[in-house]
Parts: structure tokens; C-alpha cells; sequence
């Protein structure tokens, strides 16, 4: 077990976040650092019956480039709710262990937070809970320069990156159990495998 993690606000994460959060005793989420597009703090994928598909939860730029995650809005124009519930019963529906799961994260998507951070942290919440995960989560106070900090998992985990870890493969729904899609979000592993989950992260 390592000690204190440094990982970015995630939407939906994949599994790779999560198998640094069990490995850990204490996990900082980064709260200080400046927004970054295109990445799994606003993105998330899910498995499809045409492969793997990203989701997005639009956010409110302004005119400025630089701005604290922190300070990052949800943009309710773009109903991007009612997508991604859509997506998520077309999806999973068929999966095992989708009723058991699917309404507390609707629950949450639906509750209409107003920041970005917030979002994330009672999603994330909810799935170390569904999961079994004891977790001591805090937000960073400073923001700490890549490279200072021991265990800095804020830009190794990055849909644009191609990853190191590699996952324990368990039945999708759509691949009939051949060509296993890894870097899907952890409600993938959750609705097929449900409380054997744990196991394979």
C-alpha cells in the first residue's frame, strides 16, 4: 500500500483511477489546478453496441483560458444529463447488475450541482461505496508544480495517453466475451460484474 495519492477531479472515472485509490491511504483530489480539456475530468466512456463512445459534461469557459477546476460551471443548455442517462440504459440495460446500481447514479446526475468538483466527488462517493472501497478523499489546499509531488497521478491517467495498466478482463456486455475493451469507465466493470468488481480492479 502506498501513502498519500495526488489525482485530477474525474467524471465517471475509468477503472486504472480506481485501482490507485485501493492501493493508497490517503487520496488528494486536485482542486487547484487549472481546467484542462478533453480529459477525464469532465469525459467518461461507455461501452456501446458500436464500440467503445465518450461523454462529456459541457462546462462553462468564459473567454478566459486559465481557469481553477474549482471554479468550472456545468453548462445545463446542452441537456447533457438526459444524453448520458439515455446512453447509459441503452448501454447497460442488459447488464447483470445494472438495476442495482443505475438509480443511485441517476439520482446524482440529476441533482443539478453547479460545479463541475462537486459532481465528480459525490459520484465518486457513491461508486467507492457501491464498490466496497474504504477511502480517506481530501481536496489539495495548494497546487504542487508536476514533478513535486510523490505519487502524482493528475496527467499519467488521460484518455489521450496510451496506458501502462493493464486491467483484469471480465465479461462486457456487446463483446460475447471476445475483444475485452479496457479504459471504459468503472460503471462498465460495476453493471457486469457488480460486487465481484472489486476483484478485478
Amino acid at each position: 500500500m502506498t501513502g498519500k495519492i495526488l489525482l485530477s477531479t474525474a467524471y465517471l472515472p475509468p477503472i486504472e483511477y480506481f485501482s490507485q485509490i485501493i492501493k493508497s491511504k490517503e487520496v488528494f483530489i486536485e482542486k487547484e489546478e487549472n481546467y484542462i480539456k478533453q480529459s477525464y475530468r469532465n469525459r467518461c466512456y461507455f461501452l456501446s453496441s458500436d464500440g467503445p463512445r465518450f461523454f462529456t459534461v459541457p462546462v462553462f469557459m468564459g473567454s478566459f483560458h486559465k481557469i481553477p477546476v474549482k471554479e468550472i460551471r456545468i453548462d445545463y443548455s446542452k441537456r447533457w444529463q438526459q444524453i448520458h442517462l439515455r446512453a447509459l440504459i441503452s448501454s447497460y440495460k442488459s447488464a447483470p447488475y445494472f438495476i442495482y446500481y443505475f438509480e443511485n447514479i441517476e439520482k446524482i446526475i440529476l441533482s443539478g450541482y453547479e460545479y463541475l468538483l462537486d459532481l465528480n466527488m459525490d459520484l465518486l462517493k457513491a461508486l467507492l461505496k457501491m464498490l466496497n472501497i474504504e477511502a480517506k478523499l481530501s481536496y489539495t489546499s495548494v497546487f504542487k508544480p508536476i514533478g513535486t509531488s510523490e505519487n502524482d497521478f493528475r496527467h499519467k491517467i488521460n484518455p489521450k495517453k496510451e496506458s501502462i495498466y493493464i486491467p483484469k478482463q471480465y465479461f462486457q456486455v456487446f463483446t460475447n466475451g471476445k475483444d475485452f475493451i479496457s479504459g471504459l469507465s468503472i460503471i462498465d466493470l460495476l453493471f457486469n460484474m457488480g460486487p465481484e468488481a472489486i476483484d478485478y480492479i
